[in-house]
C-alpha cells in the first residue's frame, strides 16, 4: 500500500465533496426551504430571508446566532476543507493553523443540528399548519451530508506533505 497515494486519493474525496458541498451552499440558504399555510394564508421562506425577517422584528440576537452557527461558520469550515484539500496555497505552518482552527469551527457549525430542529419543528406543528417543503431541502440535506462526507474524508496528514 503506497502511503502518498492514499493521501492523494483522500485529498481528491475530500475536495469534491467540499466543492459540492460549496456549490450547494447558495441553494440551500437562498431557495424557499419551507412553504406554511396556515388559516389561508400562505408563506415561504429562505433560510437567508428567516434572518433578515428576524432582524426586521427586532429580534436580533436570534438573527444573529442563526447567521452565525448555521451560515458563516459552515460555509467558514467548507472552505478551509477545500483550501487543505485541493487549493493548497498556503504554506506548510499556515495549513496546520487552519486545520485546527476548521476542526474548532466544526464544533461550532450547526448546519446539521439546525436541520434535526426544523424536522422536529415539523412534527410538533404538523397538526396546527400545513407544511410543504421548498426547493432548498433537498440542496439543504445535499450540503450537509458532501459537508460531513469531506470532513469524514480529510486526512490531516496531508498538511504536513509537500503541495
Amino acid at each position: 500500500m503506497d502511503i502518498p497515494r492514499n493521501h492523494e486519493r483522500s485529498q481528491g474525496r475530500t475536495a469534491a465533496a467540499a466543492i459540492a458541498a460549496v456549490l450547494l451552499f447558495p441553494a440551500a440558504i437562498l431557495l424557499p426551504i419551507l412553504e406554511v399555510e396556515q388559516l389561508g394564508h400562505h408563506h415561504q421562506s429562505s433560510i437567508l430571508g428567516g434572518i433578515i425577517e428576524l432582524f426586521r422584528n427586532g429580534n436580533y440576537f436570534v438573527a444573529i446566532v442563526i447567521l452565525v452557527f448555521s451560515i458563516l461558520l459552515p460555509l467558514a469550515k467548507i472552505l478551509a476543507l477545500i483550501e487543505l484539500s485541493w487549493l493548497c496555497t498556503l504554506q506548510q505552518r499556515h495549513r496546520a493553523w487552519t486545520y485546527r482552527l476548521m476542526e474548532q469551527i466544526g464544533k461550532w457549525s450547526m448546519m446539521d443540528v439546525m436541520l434535526l430542529a426544523l424536522l422536529v419543528m415539523l412534527i410538533k406543528l404538523s397538526g396546527l399548519v400545513q407544511f410543504h417543503f421548498g426547493p432548498a431541502v433537498v440542496a439543504f440535506v445535499l450540503c450537509v451530508t458532501m459537508s460531513m462526507i469531506a470532513a469524514i474524508c480529510f486526512d490531516p496528514h496531508a498538511i504536513w506533505e509537500s503541495p
